[in-house]
């Protein structure tokens, strides 16, 4: 296949991906998720890689959506293209675009604009990121309310740089000094922003050599270890009026370190056309963090980790604070529940995983290392044991009964129904279909090599060391009342002319 037949396969399967906006002329979100990142060391694309059990580019695109009330919004793709599009997925209002060559951030956002009608260019703008995997819908919120309530054409969402200088590779805010070169006070335009100077270029500054800005007719000179000394710094999220934006995006040019077209050159363009450029501060400094290589992955995958351990250190008993992962989803879920009155005593064990779609009730407990993943729901006072794996598909449920217990390294898949005051001991296998369903009643009781697949069993049975498969087992009792077990059934076998004694 020849690369002009790769890409025409890709753009088509783009499309196929991609929805309509909706109406109403509500913003835009521009997520940049072209890039692959070197230095993350990975064949996977950067955007694909999970904070807090998600891939990064999802997580900034529900935050956006939420954050800015609109579903519509423009995902740029470039390197692994598909891989990052079919991850996403079909979504109303989300469409993409592909910048087949990465000339910089300036250059993928003329491709996403490319994309949109005039009318749609006309709406509120905003540039995301797709790997600040930490920002969240308070914080794309708050942007949000400060640049509809502001006179600002350009909001740039500002960092403080907490480390020394030398580790500090983002773009540096430049702001007008108290005095311009000729020594006349600055006056009102003091504390305004007239650029923003990427890393590279400060270094690329030759030792002793001034960098100099004009603003407003006034020329503003600066060190190069002045510039490197400053602590703010650019996040990388961005709010525009989007006829400006259209307007001036043609005119960015690649001179500089990089040869690249870089986004942040329309503060400048901005100043220079008279339009009004502020920049705001986030709610929390975490949510800026973006990741290039695994180090700093790990750190926001610690943070995320923190934040949900302040939401839930009232709520649920969490026995390791560093030792657990919580999906947003099941996050959200017990707070309401806290709400309620009805999360009373639900404690989790260290090392547990619970993803998305899992649901608990009051007295749930779950012992260490247990993983939990689906939809899953267990009801009142369900006690699961350590080491225990429950997975359901995305279209599948789980349901364990009010007071059911599963015991230690117990696995359970697929579509099962438990009934009430269970007991499933150690080590049973339960496996439910969706053509086969598993049914267990109330007062089952499941001990040793047991393997139980897609049958139905009535309340009150005791099943031993059997290999049940598309079973119905009837409760039966002797003739002192007393429950029957169903003891060492096992399928008849096969192969056994492959077998000679050493």
């Amino acid at each position: 296949m020849t690369r002009d037949t790769m890409e025409t396969a890709l753009l088509a399967r783009l499309q196929s991906l991609s929805s309509p906006f909706t109406e109403g002329g509500r913003p835009v979100a521009i997520i940049l998720a072209a890039g692959q990142g070197k230095r993350i060391k990975s064949h996977r694309s950067k955007m694909l890689h999970r904070i807090w059990g998600e891939p990064t580019v999802a997580r900034v695109a529900r935050a956006a959506e939420e954050g800015l009330e609109s579903p519509d919004q423009v995902v740029v793709v470039g390197i692994k293209a598909r891989d990052v599009a079919e991850a996403l997925g079909v979504t109303p209002g989300r469409r993409f675009s592909y910048q087949a060559e990465q000339r910089g951030t300036g250059h993928a956002v003329q491709e996403a604009l490319a994309s949109m009608t005039p009318s749609d260019r006309d709406r509120d703008v905003y540039v995301f990121p797709g790997d600040m995997g930490l920002v969240d819908t308070p914080t794309v919120r708050a942007f949000r309310e400060t640049f509809d309530a502001g006179k600002s054409d350009m909001l740039v969402m500002v960092g403080a740089y907490k480390g020394p200088p030398e580790s500090n590779c983002y773009g540096r805010i430049l702001r007008v000094p108290e005095r311009d070169d000729a020594g006349a006070a600055s006056g009102e335009l003091a504390g305004r922003i007239i650029q923003i100077v990427e890393h590279k270029d400060i270094l690329a500054l030759k030792p002793g050599e001034a960098y100099t800005a004009v603003y407003r007719d006034r020329r503003f000179s600066f060190t190069r270890d002045g510039l490197l000394a400053l602590s703010e710094y650019n996040s990388g999220l961005y709010a525009f009026r989007g006829r400006h934006l259209s307007d001036l995006i043609g005119r960015l040019d690649s001179e500089n370190a990089q040869g690249e077209l870089y986004l942040t050159d329309l503060v400048d363009l901005f100043n220079r056309n008279g339009l009004v450029v502020a920049g705001v501060p986030p709610l929390r400094e975490e949510a800026l963090l973006g990741f290039n290589d695994k180090a700093v992955l790990r750190e926001m995958n610690d943070i995320a980790r923190a934040v949900v351990w302040e939401k839930l250190k009232s709520v649920i008993a969490v026995a390791d604070k560093n030792d657990f992962f919580i999906a947003d989803d099941v996050v959200d879920h017990l707070l309401a529940l806290d709400r309620e009155g009805a999360a009373h005593d639900i404690a989790v064990g260290a090392g547990v995983f619970l993803g998305k779609g899992v649901r608990l009730r009051e007295g749930v407990h779950i012992g260490r290392g247990a993983r939990l993943e689906g939809n899953i729901v267990l009801e009142r006072n369900v006690s699961v044991g350590e080491a225990v794996q429950m997975s359901a598909f995305p279209h599948q449920t789980m349901r364990i009964g009010e007071g059911t217990r599963i015991l230690k390294d117990d696995v359970l898949k697929g579509n099962i129904a438990v009934g009430r005051d269970c007991l499933i001991e150690a080590p049973v296998r339960l496996t439910g279909s969706d053509e086969d369903p598993l049914i267990i009643g109330d007062g089952v009781r499941i001990k040793g090599d047991s393997y139980v697949y897609g049958s139905r069993i009535e309340g009150g049975c005791f099943i031993v060391n059997c290999i049940l498969r598309r079973m119905r087992v009837e409760h039966r009792v002797n003739e002192r009342g007393e429950t029957i077990p169903l003891c060492y059934i096992f399928p008849e076998p096969t192969g056994r002319e492959s077998l000679t004694p050493l």
